[in-house]
């Protein structure tokens, strides 16, 4: 080799060990930071798409929103919270699978999430293993009845919203009624809640009918309901579309009985979906539906206020009841954290059991070791449709 072949040699491997060298100190110093301020991993599994999609797409858009806030005020406990999330699109195995993800390989220290009862069941073992935990946003009680160490609900369920319906009907001077249930995990749920407690407010169930998930008219179902003597109202528990063609079907057989719905449906998309057919229904739903309407002095009023601006701001979509059980997911596991003053699951889990008067865009949340919901039939309020919106069919 030629001298100045050499030197050219020489000068080439001086630039490679340079170059190697610099790269070096790049990973190390954009490591650094990140091992000074370990995110804290709050897992999230929702039904962003798919039959489900109404419930879970508000509910992905808030948490991303508040986590999103939080890291630009500087985080918790002065680090940031990463929000590690996935869209099941409805399906139980997807869920189950992601729920394995989040504690294996992703090691998050909570989970808010479950958008519908059939996702949140199928997570729940995976949860309670890994002892990790798990504030589920779906409706149904037996997401926390009986109560399991390490897993938490925000909606109502769905013993406490017939018990509401039924105090409603009740003080109405209705004593005989029509049900018309969805076959779905929510609608059986709460059917079954409702014939339990039913009795307890002198009222008799005098036709009972149900509707499967994909059915595109219940006609003959509300015939046999219409055509049923002495029945003075009818409740239909379920959720998603099948609501909504209940009550277009309702109208369309020219039943003027009242007609109640589940909270379930508590969202613009079902006016929407049920048409002109929905006026005059009533269900029961949280303060968040009627923000606007609330006196100054109750106490949801600031929190429903500022969630509905800062929601619709951000989205230009308006708030859901969805998205209002995904807010107060994450406040509540929030909150617990900085309490704890700890990223351990177990102290995590204590400290949300250990919540007291929290205000929440659902109701007031108190829980307890017996109690891992912490609201009762208080926190909702009676509404009914009237000129396309909600509208209280009391004071409260």
């Amino acid at each position: 080799m030629s001298q100045s072949a050499a030197r050219r040699a020489l000068r080439a491997a001086a630039v490679l060990a340079s170059t190697a060298i610099a790269a070096t100190f790049v990973t190390v110093f954009t490591a650094a930071p990140s091992l000074a301020a370990d995110p804290i991993k709050i897992g999230s599994v929702v039904s962003a798409t798919g039959p489900a999609s109404f419930l879970g797409d508000p509910e992905q858009k808030t948490l991303k929103l508040y986590v999103e806030a939080l890291n630009k005020k500087g985080g918790l406990m002065g680090r940031p919270v990463e929000l590690v999330l996935y869209d099941d699109g409805g399906d139980a195995n997807k869920a189950r699978t992601f729920a394995t993800r989040l504690v294996e390989d992703d090691k998050v220290v909570a989970m808010v999430g479950g958008t519908t009862t059939g996702t949140t069941m199928a997570m729940i073992p995976v949860f309670e293993d890994a002892k990790i935990p798990f504030i589920s946003l779906a409706g149904a009680i037996e997401i926390v009845e009986p109560v399991r160490a390490f897993v938490f609900k925000t909606p109502h369920t769905d013993k406490t919203a017939c018990q509401k319906i039924f105090e409603d009907m009740k003080a109405r001077g209705y004593t005989k009624v029509g049900m018309i249930s969805g076959t779905d995990g929510f609608g059986k749920s709460m059917r079954a809640q409702c014939m339990k407690v039913i009795g307890d407010y002198g009222i008799t169930v005098a036709a009972d009918e149900s509707y499967g998930p994909t059915d595109a008219d219940m006609t003959p179902q509300l015939n046999k309901i219409k055509n049923t003597d002495g029945i003075q109202a009818v409740l239909n528990p379920g959720f998603g579309q099948g609501p909504a063609i209940v009550t277009r079907n309702y109208a369309q057989l020219g039943i003027k009985l009242p007609l109640y719905q589940s909270h379930g449906v508590a969202s613009k998309s079902f006016i929407e979906l049920a048409g002109p057919a929905a006026e005059g229904v009533r269900l029961p739903a949280p303060a968040l539906l009627i923000a606007d309407k609330l006196a100054d002095s109750d106490p949801q009023k600031k929190v429903v206020m500022e969630y509905k601006k800062s929601y619709e701001s951000a989205t230009g979509q308006p708030v859901s009841t969805f998205g209002g059980y995904g807010y107060d997911g994450i406040q509540l596991l929030l909150g617990a954290i900085e309490r704890a003053k700890s990223v351990d699951p177990q102290k995590i889990r204590d400290a949300i059991e250990q919540t007291k008067g929290h205000v929440g865009t659902t109701g007031l949340y108190t829980m307890s070791p017996k109690d891992h919901l912490g609201l009762g039939t208080e926190s909702f309020r009676m509404l009914e449709i009237k000129g396309g919106d909600w509208v209280p069919t009391e004071t409260k």
